[in-house]
């Protein structure tokens, strides 16, 4: 069994300050409270009953943080059982509904159809060269409408891959070796 004694924190909302373990795995890494600070104050105008889609789950930090600042449904997609056991754990010790935590490869989610998003989180492991194909699967499988706002992260050195010509790049900003911006579907 892996341990859990690493921890993220809520850094706003219903569950301000509340703290939560996520399992040692490699290439699991949170979000930085920095980081997810900035980005919730860019989302702070949409997030509200906003319809969210945590791509990359992991730790859970970009969906828990936006269920607590008042999304109406978040889905989680992890591939790691252990990480979606924890994720399951957090989710009742925080007595959430809205949030749906999904077992799946999110490329291969992604390459199915569903309804659109409000807010799509992308943060896939930095090594794993999975943000292009992700965003490729996002433009292509009706995820989005126009209006949707998608969150990129990827290390420094790396940068963003190409944009769909329909998505804007809205914020662009560096923290230590992570690059993280917000784009918006300007239409379809």
């Amino acid at each position: 069994m892996t341990k859990t004694t690493n921890q993220l924190r809520i850094i706003g909302g219903q569950f301000r300050g509340r703290r939560l373990p996520f399992p040692d795995q490699p290439g699991l890494r949170p979000t930085p409270d920095r980081i997810r600070e900035t980005l919730f104050n860019w989302l702070a105008p949409v997030i509200t009953g906003a319809r969210c889609l945590d791509a990359f789950a992991g730790s859970g930090a970009l969906g828990f943080e936006a269920i607590s600042r008042g999304a109406s449904e978040v889905i989680l997609i992890e591939h790691s059982a252990v990480a979606i056991a924890q994720l399951q754990t957090n989710a009742r010790a925080l007595n959430l509904s809205g949030i749906d935590i999904m077992c799946a490869d999110t490329l291969q989610w992604l390459a199915g159809t569903g309804r659109a998003f409000d807010v799509v989180f992308l943060d896939p492991p930095y090594s794993a060269n999975q943000l292009q194909p992700a965003i490729d699967c996002l433009a292509n499988h009706g995820w989005l409408d126009a209006g949707t706002y998608i969150y990129l992260e990827t290390a420094r050195q790396t940068g963003f891959p190409a944009l769909p010509e329909q998505w804007r790049l809205i914020r662009d900003k560096t923290a230590g070796q992570i690059r993280f911006g917000l784009a918006v579907v300007d239409g379809l």
